[in-house]
């Protein structure tokens, strides 16, 4: 079974996207900031990571860093909502231009169940997985 490791600081998100993932057959586990989904990595191998790029503490490109540092293996998805003043953009929009996030596949919230598991088969297929 796979395991994915969703970071969010929204609960309901969490759950959201953990139903999903299981309902597909991974084995998840959850961590509600930055800090705890790093703490979760160095116990446990994940298979994916779903991170939420605001949050407080350590945010969600410092996370995206973090485990490429790590585990440059592991597939990663991005996921924001926030909008970045009116322009309509998101954080997401901004990835590609930080040198270690490039080729990192991201979704933005609010996403349907399908289009969260396009991406997540996206990320785990260039990974090799």
């Amino acid at each position: 079974m796979l395991r994915a490791l969703v970071i969010d600081d929204k609960a309901y998100v969490r759950t959201t996207v953990s139903m999903i993932l299981r309902a597909h057959g991974f084995d998840v586990t959850e961590a509600d900031s930055g800090t705890a989904g790093l703490k979760q990595l160095e116990k446990t191998n994940f298979d994916l990571a779903i991170v939420d790029i605001y949050m407080p503490g350590v945010d969600g490109v410092r996370v995206i860093k973090l485990i490429r540092e790590r585990t440059p293996k592991l597939p990663v998805v991005a996921m924001s909502g926030a909008q970045l003043g009116s322009s309509g953009r998101t954080a997401l929009d901004y990835l590609p231009m930080i040198p270690d996030l490039v080729g990192i596949p991201s979704i933005k919230k609010p996403f349907k169940p399908d289009q969260l598991m396009e991406i997540v088969k996206r990320a785990m297929n260039a990974d090799g997985n």
